[in-house]
């Protein structure tokens, strides 16, 4: 439903977010507990109710050089137009919040050059490569690991929770091709102007939880009217609950094909017999 919302606002991608699809689906953190099986059927509905581009949360990959593989060809499958694949440990956790580890260059490499290869034998599907390390060993670290990566050919990079502008601009500066900035209320990095984003060298910004944040904010605030037996005073009308679904699409196709029974009565070849 948010991403019909996305395109219905006029936004030229969407992102699904693997924190947002744990909350979501699963009602649980993400720390690692949401399986591939899960994102990549996640991810097929969302990809088939929109047409605008989608990046999809890959997270670590789920496994081996070889469940890399297979977790690319799969979103791409999926319909995705990009997959982010990132450099922490396995299970992994947001980006924003603490205890994060990351794997060794060797192994971080190994990843983005498995789904680099996937792309290469077919899969037709961009490859954003994130690493983690700012937060667990440095800012340095973290600019040479996107630099290697691009080097082993990732389409798009994405430099995790940078602090302020300055290590913004430092790593555009630093690391060539397209990069991407991820903005998350209250989160590690600052929340700066798409303008801005881009005079330092962004070319994509995704607000992966804005959504869910603001929906269980009016979740929150319309259950207690609803104990008190009254209408939330934010509650859509019906009918227009059922235009932001749609249902106005779906009668015009039903009265394209005879009406509710999707024909006319059955004849005498019909039956079955």
């Amino acid at each position: 439903m948010s991403a019909r919302l996305i395109e219905e606002a006029g936004f030229e991608l969407g992102f699904m977010s693997g924190f947002a699809v744990s909350a979501a689906r699963l009602g649980m953190p993400d720390t690692g507990l949401i399986s591939y099986g899960e994102m990549v059927e996640q991810g097929q509905n969302i990809c088939r109710a929109v047409s605008i581009p989608m990046i999809g949360d890959g997270d670590t990959g789920f496994g081996s050089a070889q469940n890399i593989k297979r977790t690319v060809h799969g979103y791409a499958r999926a319909g995705f137009a990009s997959i982010m694949l990132e450099d922490q440990v396995a299970p992994k956790r947001c980006g924003h919040t603490e205890g994060k580890a990351v794997v060794g260059r060797d192994e971080a490499l190994t990843r983005i050059r498995a789904a680099v290869d996937a792309r290469d034998e077919g899969a037709g599907i961009l490859i954003m490569a994130r690493t983690d390390a700012r937060a667990c060993i440095s800012l340095e670290e973290a600019i040479d690991r996107c630099r290697m990566f691009r080097e082993i050919g990732a389409d798009i990079t994405f430099l995790e929770a940078p602090l302020n502008e300055a290590e913004m601009r430092r790593y555009c500066e630093e690391v060539d091709g397209p990069k991407m900035a991820n903005l998350i209320e209250g989160g590690k990095t600052p929340n700066l102007p798409p303008r801005q984003l881009e005079a330092l060298g962004y070319k994509i910004a995704v607000y992966p939880l804005t959504l869910l944040n603001v929906s269980i904010q009016a979740m929150r605030s319309a259950l207690p009217s609803l104990s008190r037996s009254e209408r939330p005073s934010t509650a859509m009308d019906f009918e227009d609950l059922k235009k932001a679904v749609g249902f106005p699409e779906y009668y015009a196709e039903e009265a394209r094909y005879g009406g509710p029974a999707g024909g006319s009565p059955a004849g005498p070849f019909d039956s079955g017999d």
